[in-house]
């Protein structure tokens, strides 16, 4: 469905990302997949795949969409998770974030960065880069202690 027509309001309004954490599991190890910025804000610095949703796409579409775009992963099953939206987490202006966890049994598949993506690479949750963008410290963080919270259930 197209949405068209003029868009002006008399207050500015939030921006609206979709990203997606996700995780590879085998062999007891479990890592997570992250993206170097090609741009600014926060160029060269690590983050969970994600960007803008457009305004004819769902939420899970766009963070599937963005994840492909710059990693190049496909197929990965996207359950919603939380919203971040925190004052401040980007300093382009009011960003309201929907982030998505995805978990693949195979070992680290192959990804390479795209699109906004200068890199694209798994880190074990053990030893994840210091030099992260936005609040994705707090995005991460948070997807681990869900995932161990599935994998208790599991167990």
């Amino acid at each position: 469905m197209a949405i068209k027509g003029k868009y002006t309001y008399e207050w500015p309004r939030p921006m609206v990302s979709a990203d997606a954490a996700v995780f590879s599991i085998s062999g007891g190890r479990t890592s997570l997949l992250l993206i170097k910025r090609k741009k600014e804000p926060y160029m060269g610095k690590w983050a969970v795949p994600g960007g803008f949703v457009e305004l004819d796409e769902e939420l899970q579409d766009a963070a599937a969409r963005e994840l492909e775009e710059e990693t190049g992963l496909t197929g990965v099953h996207l359950e919603q998770m939380r919203t971040f939206g925190t004052l401040g987490r980007d300093p382009r202006g009011r960003m309201i974030t929907v982030t998505f966890m995805g978990i693949t049994s195979e070992e680290n598949p192959e990804v390479k960065g795209g699109d906004d993506a200068a890199e694209a690479r798994w880190f074990d949750i053990d030893n994840l880069p210091d030099n992260l963008a936005f609040d994705h410290d707090k995005v991460i963080k948070f997807s681990i202690e869900k995932l161990k919270e599935k994998n208790d259930k599991r167990s």
